[in-house]
This record gives structure tokens, C-alpha cells and sequence, in this order.
């Protein structure tokens, strides 16, 4: 209804807000709507954006229609770590294929010039797969996004900014070029960097250096505001960008439930079953109550899962996650579909690599005689870390010294020659400050509770001199000479060789009564080590002499304790320790404990000593049980054989 002029003025004027409000005449609906205008939209996460704005082309995509992250769960947490305002600058993925990773690199740029544009780069491996990406990918995202397509200039018009290789749009433009191109990788200044597929990059270009450098270099004008998103399927071992990458990041698994115990685990390879002969009985087994899980299972458990961290990492802005191709979506690639993949690769080493890296994501080890971690890993047991197992009767420990760190390692010993690991710790803290060595001090001293009742303490311990030598010297002469023994491993074909006196003090002074070293042959430990870790139960289903027991360490430990592996070198092609995995300490650790075993001459025990030594535990058991002793933790019952971390 039309108001006269008078009846304006004498109307009552209202306050106008950024909220709704329902006005009853048109000058105040005008005002309105333009206030309204002025209010920022709501900030997206990637995976918002993604869900609301992202539509997938028929001619690029086997599911044409609107975006679900809900389809592949495990992607959400990966897309909202590259959001804008999330802590992290470096997101890191180490992956097997059929996970929907390019697509969701695809997300992270529409993204980008929708809600937070800026000066974004696609490194390919190659200038010819840039531009075939962004043919395939990029033109069909712009085309079905009504949000997109009026914000990245047309490409029909002169002069557009819309190139096979530049895309431009208000505040920002994508650029794509290949890791083979110098003239792509010294341009402009870049916010956010997307380097895909990076292991297949070449090692240097042109004489300018390691394009992931290069590249890298142009996002550091934006310091803490950057995002750079690396991701690719490993190669070979010590050799892969991405597992470089990965293994400097928390090392984020996806975890999912078991349908039938609802118990939480990886999905690891081993643990995919199948009829002989007959891939599409494939099914997953539960490392936790051995229950059966079919692939079609996966669609429930992938929306329980997931992600945890692994590891710690000094750098905080880095976020790294591994995901494999045994969580593709029901659809797209089954458990079936590996087996079927793994039996028809396995006996031609050139197509099992490709198998390992392109569905497993993991690192191809060209490795002589070192067991599969995963195998160990998979044949964990359920006793309690820290517990003493009641086979156990002599307790030995080892230790690691690096920069910012000790490991330690505790092993039982059994009559039959089989080993227990008691304990795996790090103790954090700078090794050259005393309160460091006070810690480790605590820990050598500490008792552990024995599964039959009682305390045991640690017979030996072994400490390595490789690192801080003085300081290990140093603090070994705090102890018994019979209790602490200084090693170093060398390289001879004598498990333990002489001691010898070292006579000189942290000052490097001359003393008397110094400190004993022990030389460790290392490589005939190992190679026993990794025939014993081999060793399966019977066919009766018991464990066979100088089996390896390991409680449920995290995948890391396992990784370590194969990390090596002989391999021809040098001319005369002799064979050599070589490591296929970064970090090593528990093989080392490993190796300390057993010659320790040697040196205390357990190897020669005869029966009746191995006796004293079982009686002397039952001692401990019978006075803890007595009346009026000491109340003592006890332990609950052991369950043998387990298939996993309880979690």
C-alpha cells in the first residue's frame, strides 16, 4: 500500500541489522536486501564446499552428479585440513589408487576460487599430463559449477585469462604446469600448491634442481598463510618423495570398525583372505575376533571411521595420512578385485611392485632375506606391555641414544630359547642435559610385575656408544660392570667379540677402571633375527623353539625391526646391510638384547641352571601371595594368540 509523504515522516524509523527481518513496506524491503547483500557468506571447509557446490561431469567421472563426500568418508578430514584457516600448512598423502584422491585435489580448487582465492599451482609430473588434466578435469568442474562458471573468466572471449594452462578468476588464477618444466616452476608468487603424483617427477630439471624445491620456493612469500598439498603412490624404498614426506608427519591411518566385534583396526593386505584358487571368496578378517567381513561391509565401516595419529612430529603445521586401495568404496574396488590383481602379479617381481605401490601404497623394498613387517604385525599378541609373560625367566634391556631422545627396549627369555618383548619406550629429552640420563637411571631400575605374581628386574642392559660416546662412557660408569655393558656394533662375523677397557672420561682425561666396550657383530645377528622372525606356529599350533613374541607395539616398531635387508654393492658385489626404511632403532635394539643373551652365555644354560632360575620365580610368586605381603598388581589372564590392537 502507498504512503504519502507526511505519513513517511511521521513513521517511526527502525533499526536495520544483518538479520532477517520482515518489513511492510518496499523502501525498507530495498534496504533490507541491501544490508543483506553486505554480509559475508557463511566460511565453507572444503568439504562443505564440495557437498554444496560440486557437481561431476558424465564425461569425466564414473558417478556422474553431485558431489558425496559421504561416498569416501575418509577424504573429509584430508579436504578439511587444506581449509583455509585450518593449523596446518603441508597436508601430506601417501595412497594406492581407486581412493578418489584426484578428485578431491579438484575440490581443494574450486575451493579455492570460490571461497578463499589467491595464486594457486597443479605441479603434474609432466607439461603433457598438466595439460591433459586440465582438459579431463578442470574445463567439466567449471562447466557443471554455476558457482564456478561466473567466476573463472569465459574462455569463448578475447583476451579471457582462460588458457589450457592458466585459469583466472577474481583475486586469483590456477595455474598447471609439469614437474619437467623450468619455465612452469619460476614464476609468480604462490598461496597454494598442489603437487601431484610427485614420485614420478624427474630428480632435476633443466640444471635448476629438485622441482618439488623449486616449486615449494614460490609459496614462502606467504609464510604461515600457505597451503601446499602433496600426494602420490609410493615408489621404491629410500628412494619415494612421499614417504620422505610422510615419514616427517603424525602418520595418520584410517581406522575402522569390525561389523561384528565393532573393534577398531587398520585394514592391512595380510589379512585379506580367500578360498584357494578362488579370489572371489575374498574377504577382510578381523585382526580382533577373526570374524569374516565382506567388502560390502565396507559402506558402514567406512562412515565409523576414523583417523588417528601414529606418531609425533616437530612441526605441527605438517599433517601426513596414508590411506590404501582395500578402503575403495563398495563399487569401485573390492577385496575381490585385489586378489584377483595380486594372484595374477605375484610371481613376476616387476608387476607385484606395481601392485604394492598402486594399491597397498606402500614402498617397494627390493629386499634379499627381510621378513614383511606387515606379516609380524598381523601375528601380534594380547599380553600386557609393561608385564613380564609367565614363560619369562631372565629380563634384558637395550638402549638407543639419539639427539633428542632414548629407546628402550626390554626382551624376556625363556628355556626353549623363545623371546618375549616386555616394553618399548621412548624417553624424550635433550641427551646431552643430566635430568635425561636421570630418566633413563628410573627406568633400568624400575621392577616389572611378572605375570605369575611377583617382580622381576632386568638381569643386563646394553647401551649403544655409536652416539654421544663420551657421555654413554660417562653414565655407564654409574653402574656394575656386570650390569651395564657399553656396545657397538661393527662389522665382523662374530656374534660378540673381546671387551675391552676405555679409559678415558667425558673430559677425554685418562682414568683408570674405565668404562668396558663390547664390539656386536651385527650381521650375524640379523641374519638369525630374521630367520627367527619367520618362524611360524606348528601345525598343532604351538610356538616352535626361539619363536619371537611381540605384544601390540603401533605398525612403526614393526617397520623398524625390518627395516634392513642385504644387498649387493660395490664391484666385487658383496652383500651389505642396506636400510629400505628410515628409522632402525628396534632391529638395533633387537640386536643389543641378543648379544646380551649371548654374553650372559643363556645359549649354554644347562638344564638344571635353567631350573634355578624357574624356581627362583616361583619363589617370587609364592612370597607376593603370602600373607601379610605387599599387594601387587596383578595382571589379567593372557589370552595367547591376538589379531590386533585392542583400542
Amino acid at each position: 500500500m502507498s504512503k504519502t509523504k507526511d505519513a513517511k515522516q511521521k513513521t517511526p524509523k527502525r533499526k536495520v541489522t544483518l538479520d532477517d527481518v520482515v518489513f511492510d513496506d518496499a523502501d525498507e524491503i530495498v534496504l533490507s536486501a541491501i544490508v543483506s547483500g553486505l554480509k559475508p557468506d557463511a566460511r565453507l571447509s572444503v568439504s562443505e564446499w564440495a557437498d554444496t557446490y560440486r557437481v561431476l561431469s558424465s564425461t569425466g567421472s564414473a558417478e556422474p552428479g553431485k558431489w558425496r563426500t559421504a561416498r569416501t568418508p575418509y577424504l573429509a578430514d584430508i579436504m578439511d585440513a587444506l581449509t583455509v584457516g585450518a593449523p596446518y600448512q603441508k597436508v601430506v598423502l601417501m595412497k594406492g589408487a581407486q581412493v578418489g584422491a584426484s578428485e578431491m585435489a579438484v575440490n581443494f580448487l574450486g575451493y579455492i576460487a570460490d571461497v578463499s582465492p589467491g595464486p594457486a599451482l597443479y605441479l603434474m609430473p609432466t607439461l603433457d599430463a598438466a595439460k591433459e588434466f586440465s582438459k579431463i578435469r578442470i574445463d567439466p568442474l567449471i562447466a557443471e559449477s554455476e558457482q564456478l562458471r561466473a567466476k573463472v573468466k569465459d574462455a569463448r572471449t578475447r583476451d579471457s585469462g582462460n588458457t589450457t594452462l592458466l585459469k583466472e578468476f577474481l583475486g586469483g588464477y590456477w595455474a598447471f604446469t609439469g614437474a619437467n618444466s623450468a619455465v612452469g616452476l619460476r614464476s609468480k608468487p604462490i598461496r597454494f600448491l598442489i603437487m601431484d603424483e610427485i614420485d614420478a617427477y624427474p630428480g632435476a630439471i633443466e640444471g635448476e634442481g629438485d622441482p618439488v624445491n623449486l616449486a615449494y620456493a614460490r609459496t614462502r612469500t606467504y609464510g604461515n598463510r600457505r597451503k601446499v598439498f602433496a600426494a602420490s603412490s609410493p615408489t621404491v624404498a629410500n628412494e619415494s618423495r612421499i614417504e620422505k614426506l610422510f615419514e616427517e608427519t603424525d602418520k595418520r591411518f584410517f581406522f575402522v570398525p569390525c561389523p561384528h566385534c565393532n573393534k577398531k583396526q587398520v585394514l592391512q593386505w595380510p589379512r585379506v583372505k580367500w578360498l584357494d584358487g578362488d579370489p572371489e571368496t575374498a574377504y577382510y578378517e578381523c585382526e580382533h575376533c577373526d570374524g569374516k567381513i565382506y567388502n560390502h561391509h565396507k559402506t558402514e565401516m567406512l562412515a565409523s571411521g576414523e583417523w588417528r595419529a601414529t606418531a609425533e612430529t616437530s612441526d605441527p603445521s605438517t599433517v601426513g595420512f596414508h590411506i590404501s586401495a582395500l578402503y575403495s568404496p563398495v563399487g569401485w574396488y573390492s577385496w575381490a578385485d585385489a586378489a584377483r590383481e595380486f594372484l595374477t602379479v605375484k610371481d613376476d617381481p616387476a608387476l607385484l611392485r606395481v601392485f604394492v605401490n598402486t594399491v597397498l601404497g606402500e614402498t617397494w623394498v627390493d629386499k634379499a632375506d627381510a621378513p614383511d613387517w606387515q606379516i609380524i604385525y598381523a601375528r601380534r599378541e594380547a599380553y600386557e606391555i609393561g608385564v613380564v609373560p609367565a614363560p619369562c625367566v631372565l629380563l634384558t634391556g637395550a638402549a638407543d641414544v639419539q639427539k633428542d631422545r632414548i629407546e628402550v627396549l626390554v626382551q624376556g627369555w625363556t628355556r626353549t630359547g623363545e623371546q618375549y618383548s616386555v616394553d618399548y619406550l621412548q624417553i624424550l629429552g635433550d641427551t646431552t642435559q643430566a635430568e635425561t640420563w636421570d630418566k633413563l637411571d628410573a627406568v633400568i631400575e624400575k621392577p616389572f610385575l611378572h605375570e605369575h605374581g611377583g617382580e622381576m628386574r632386568l638381569r643386563a642392559f646394553a647401551i649403544d656408544s655409536g652416539f654421544l660416546t663420551s657421555r654413554v662412557y660417562a653414565w655407564s660408569r654409574k653402574h656394575r660392570p656386570d650390569f651395564v655393558y657399553v656396545v657397538k656394533g661393527v662389522t665382523s662375523d662374530l656374534p660378540v667379540g673381546q671387551p675391552r677397557l676405555v679409559d678415558f672420561n667425558f673430559e677425554g682425561k685418562k682414568i683408570t677402571n674405565g668404562a668396558r666396550f663390547w664390539p656386536i657383530g651385527v650381521s650375524p645377528i640379523k641374519r638369525e633375527l630374521y630367520t627367527r622372525l619367520r618362524l611360524s606356529l606348528t601345525d598343532d599350533g604351538a610356538f616352535p623353539q626361539n619363536y619371537m613374541h611381540f605384544p601390540e607395539y603401533p605398525p612403526e616398531f614393526f617397520r623398524q625391526i625390518t627395516a634392513e635387508s642385504l644387498q649387493q654393492t660395490g664391484k666385487n658385489q658383496r652383500k651389505a646391510w642396506k636400510k629400505h626404511y628410515e628409522r632402525n632403532e628396534g632391529l638395533d635394539l633387537l640386536v643389543y638384547n641378543r648379544a646380551l643373551s649371548i654374553i650372559l652365555g643363556l645359549d649354554r644354560l644347562r638344564d638344571s641352571e635353567w631350573g634355578v632360575l624357574e624356581a627362583r620365580v616361583m619363589r617370587q610368586q609364592t612370597a607376593s601371595t603370602a600373607p601379610g605381603a605387599p599387594q601387587i598388581r596383578r595382571p589379567p589372564p593372557r589370552r595367547v594368540i591376538s589379531r590386533g590392537i585392542d583400542l
